[in-house]
Order: C-alpha cells, then sequence, then structure tokens
C-alpha cells in the first residue's frame, strides 16, 4: 500500500482551520490587551468564517456593552444563547443591558433563567435587588 505524504497531506480545511485558530487568538489576545476598537474589527471578522463561536459571540457583546451599544450587545448574546443556553455569564450580560435600557421586565426574565440554573449567583442576586427598587 503507497501512503502519500507531503503536500498531499493538508486540505484546504486544515489550513483554513488553522488559521481561524490563529486569528481567534490574536482577537483574545487583543482583548487582553484593552484594545478594543482592533479586537471588534478581528473579531467581526472571525465571526464571518466563525459564525457562532460561543466565546467569540459573548465577548464581542461584551465590547459592545463596553461601548454603550446596548443593542447590538443583546444581539450578540442572543446569539450566544442559541449556541448554549444555560451560560450564566451571558445571561447576566444581557440583563445588564436590558437594564440599561429601562426594559427591566426582559432584565427580570434573564435573571429569573440564572436563577434557575445557579440560585445562589450574587450577580444576579445583586441585579434582582436594583431591579425591585
Amino acid at each position: 500500500m503507497i501512503t502519500l505524504v507531503g503536500l498531499f497531506s493538508k486540505t484546504p480545511e486544515d489550513i483554513a482551520f488553522k488559521k481561524n485558530i490563529d486569528q481567534f487568538k490574536k482577537f483574545k489576545k487583543l482583548v487582553k490587551n484593552k484594545k478594543y476598537s482592533e479586537a471588534l474589527k478581528l473579531g467581526l471578522d472571525y465571526l464571518e468564517k466563525v459564525p457562532y463561536n460561543h466565546d467569540a459571540l459573548f465577548t464581542i457583546g461584551g465590547i459592545y456593552y463596553l461601548k454603550n451599544k446596548y443593542r447590538t450587545a443583546i444581539s450578540f448574546f442572543d446569539r450566544a444563547l442559541e449556541t448554549g443556553d444555560s451560560d450564566v455569564e451571558v445571561l447576566l450580560m444581557k440583563a445588564y443591558c436590558h437594564q440599561k435600557l429601562q426594559e427591566n421586565t426582559i432584565a427580570f426574565e434573564c435573571c429569573k433563567k440564572i436563577k434557575e440554573l445557579d440560585p445562589k449567583n450574587k450577580s444576579m442576586i445583586n441585579l434582582l435587588s436594583e431591579l425591585n427598587s
């Protein structure tokens, strides 16, 4: 049996996958260094290639939250929740966005979901007390 190696051992999908991983690592590094504008550009480009990366969606939503673009942040948090709707951190950030937009009913709903998943979550408890006052 003949085994082909070298040029034929890597498929175009493997190469694209490695490029995507490298781009994601660079994106995370930019976020860590608080270079949010650059990170946002790179992250949005990354999401065009890998549209449902949970971490990228959450991180980009977080950047928009920091930029006070709450509606845009919510859209990314919603997409992240499509990939895993039991993520307490995403639900919490979405609740904060709704609170900032004076949409307390929706913020309460997010807190209710968090309470089901993590009843002792301190951030959720604090947010509920703020919403009730």
